[in-house]
């Protein structure tokens, strides 16, 4: 069975999340996106865990269903707690971690014993006062098939990885319990082949997901799996696994799309590639750079660029959707225009997956708007442009190489003055 994934999302009760998310509204935009399984989000916080116990079904085993839906979109017990402790350097760490549950009598389990480490109401993504390793301790306690994963591994505030952390293994951050680490999620602003240029990293599976804080922004990025049944540990062990034929592959964002990709200073709109500068203050203010997703892998890859494991699965790149349209018809995401025409975009053609992916991009020109046709190809072929991303500020991408002018990094606008 082909399973259509996101494990990592988030609720209405988790720090800068759209107050609009909803099971249903999560069930509806994965029908439209093509996404058959998904993490219900943030079971820790009081307030949706009692909407997750009176809205959702038991289904397949380990996996839950809308009340008398009849839609094939499934939900697995899913969080994402920030783990804040000292590292044995006296250094404070701060890193993001994604759990998995298999049942709601082992979710309550675990809130109570999180509850002495941290406020469960305060957020959706608990903050809690231990280390990591600790934390995947008590999670391996109250059940043997939990299942953990570091969440946008290499963002540099929270990311197991990140310039920030303080470490540069699985084994430093997890210490004892890094024995029960899987996988780790890539993050927006790396894919997959970024992280095999790192050898230490081979023995994990890398896996997407959309970390999503609105639902138009669910699938932004997905894990693709085959297993023979679908259930809560079919999933867990495709993963585990690692076997291309059952973890056949992921869906990523260009990573020069997300907003930690080169280095920079947002406030001082400075972006440094570091592929070819060299730098670690802000040219304008003299600050204290954010070093970047990029940046931080050249600093642990021990092989070149393009280097790729045997067996490991294929990854596809794509923009969402509503950003191709918004790009095409220069519109807000958000505006109406733009909601209208994905609207009518899904109903002609069907879920969203297929349509980036695989659909005839003729007949999306044909039937819908030529522009948003080639849009698509172009995306499909790599022939697009993109100003990456840096400092919490997102990438543009030029889907129609609209600007024929050469994007100039802060360094190179300098020099022509």
């Amino acid at each position: 069975m082909k399973v259509i994934s996101d494990l990592h999302i988030h609720s209405p009760y988790a720090m800068a999340c759209s107050p609009s998310i909803s099971l249903e509204g999560i069930e509806k935009t994965c029908i439209e996106k093509g996404i058959n399984l998904v993490g219900t989000g943030d079971f820790t916080h009081p307030k949706w865990l009692a909407e997750i116990k009176s809205k959702l079904d038991p289904a397949e085993p380990g996996l839950f269903k809308i009340k008398g839906s009849t839609s094939g979109v499934r939900f697995i017990l899913s969080s994402e707690a920030c783990t804040i402790f000292e590292g044995k350097d006296k250094k404070v760490r701060k890193i993001h971690n994604c759990m998995l549950m298999p049942d709601i009598d082992s979710v309550d389990s675990l809130n109570h014993v999180l509850s002495k480490h941290g406020d469960l109401s305060s957020d959706g993504r608990v903050i809690l006062s231990m280390s990591a390793a600790h934390l995947v301790e008590e999670i391996f306690k109250v059940h043997k098939d939990a299942f953990v994963f570091p969440a946008h591994a290499w963002t540099p505030y929270f990311g197991v990885f990140g310039a920030i952390s303080g470490v540069d293994s699985m084994k430093e951050a997890y210490e004892d319990q890094e024995k029960h680490i899987y996988a780790l999620e890539s993050g927006l602003s790396s894919d997959p082949s970024m992280n095999w240029r790192i050898s230490k990293l081979d023995k994990y599976a890398i896996i997407s997901t959309s970390d999503m804080h609105s639902l138009p922004k669910i699938g932004r990025e997905m894990t693709l799996l085959d297993v023979n049944s679908i259930s809560y540990n079919s999933i867990i062990n495709a993963i585990k696994d690692k076997d291309a034929k059952q973890l056949s592959g992921t869906l990523e964002f260009f990573p020069e799309e997300g907003k930690y990709h080169f280095d920079g200073h947002r406030q001082c709109n400075v972006s440094v590639d570091p592929d070819k500068e060299k730098l670690e203050k802000c040219p304008v203010c003299g600050r204290k750079l954010v070093i970047g997703v990029l940046h931080r892998i050249n600093q642990l890859a021990d092989r070149e660029p393009g280097y790729v494991p045997k067996n490991r699965p294929p990854f596809v790149k794509a923009v969402p959707l509503r950003e191709v349209i918004a790009y095409v018809l220069n519109k807000p995401f958000a505006s109406p225009h733009v909601t209208k025409m994905y609207e009518d975009i899904i109903k002609e053609f069907g879920v969203e997956y297929e349509l980036l992916t695989k659909t005839d991009t003729k007949l999306i020109s044909e039937k819908i708007n030529p522009e948003i046709g080639e849009a698509i190809q172009n995306m499909r072929d790599g022939n697009i442009t993109i100003k990456p991303g840096y400092s919490g500020v997102f990438g543009e991408v030029d889907l129609l190489n609209r600007d024929k002018g050469k994007k100039l990094s802060y360094f190179e606008r300098q020099k022509r003055l």
